[in-house]
């Protein structure tokens, strides 16, 4: 199959890994991966905070650059969410544009869903020995609803010890600017998050957005906790070979 990356902005500047293991990954199970050079921010932090007028040019070059392809992957939940929830919403007031939008949003995949709704794998050859926890980030969780499909591909992972996070589904307090805007909220989050995690003995906390994994990950590292945060995806490309 040939799939399109869509790495998105902070996989792009600062967690390139994740869209690299997500080209190692795919190609390693057989498929062809193309980078439109094209792609650029898709607009979600210009709708979530209100511009919804600016967010209209990436959202038409998002469909734009994208259109071509068949199968769209990106290795972000919320990137995914907003192109498949918000594009054709901004492009409201363009009936074609937004139809357009529609049918790109239609054949775009967070990595769990493309590989198991569309690929039809869970194991995936992977080899990671670790202690491992997953945090089901707000947008996978609640906007496109994957369920339990990363929990299924980890548990198929050789040495990978899966151990459950209690109360998973509480926010970490990231939220994009909310972090910014309401510090004081932000950082108690973080702090109930941060203690769950060091309850599970983990070595390594994953999660399907690098964004989230940077909120948890820049506490862990402040309080020398020792443990990691690791992108879902740099997991799922690991073998034997590359530990």
């Amino acid at each position: 199959m040939r799939i399109a990356l869509f790495a998105t902005c902070l996989a792009d500047t600062m967690f390139p890994a994740a869209a690299k293991a997500t080209v190692l990954l795919l190609e390693r199970l057989g498929h062809e991966v193309v980078f439109p050079p094209e792609q650029t921010c898709c607009g979600q932090m210009h709708i979530n905070t209100g511009y919804q007028k600016d967010a209209l040019a990436l959202v038409r070059r998002h469909v734009r650059t994208f259109e071509p392809y068949d199968v769209v992957v990106a290795p972000s939940g919320s990137c995914v969410g907003s192109v498949r929830h918000q594009h054709a919403m901004v492009a409201a007031g363009d009936r074609g544009l937004a139809a357009r939008a529609t049918s790109v949003a239609s054949r775009t995949y967070e990595l769990s869903e493309l590989l198991i709704d569309v690929l039809g794998v869970e194991d995936v050859g992977a080899y990671f020995p670790h202690r491992v926890t997953y945090h089901p980030t707000c947008h996978s969780l609640r906007v496109l609803r994957v369920g339990d499909k990363p929990l299924r591909l980890l548990r198929h992972v050789r040495g990978l010890d899966l151990v459950e996070l209690p109360a998973a589904e509480q926010c970490c307090g990231f939220g994009g600017t909310f972090s910014v805007k309401n510090a004081d909220t932000s950082t108690a989050m973080l702090a109930d998050k941060m203690r769950h995690v060091l309850d599970t003995g983990a070595d390594v906390c994953t999660a399907g957005d690098a964004s989230c994994l940077m909120h948890i990950g820049g506490g862990l590292s402040r309080l020398r906790t020792g443990v990691r945060t690791v992108h879902l995806a740099e997991i799922l490309a690991s073998t034997e070979a590359s530990s």
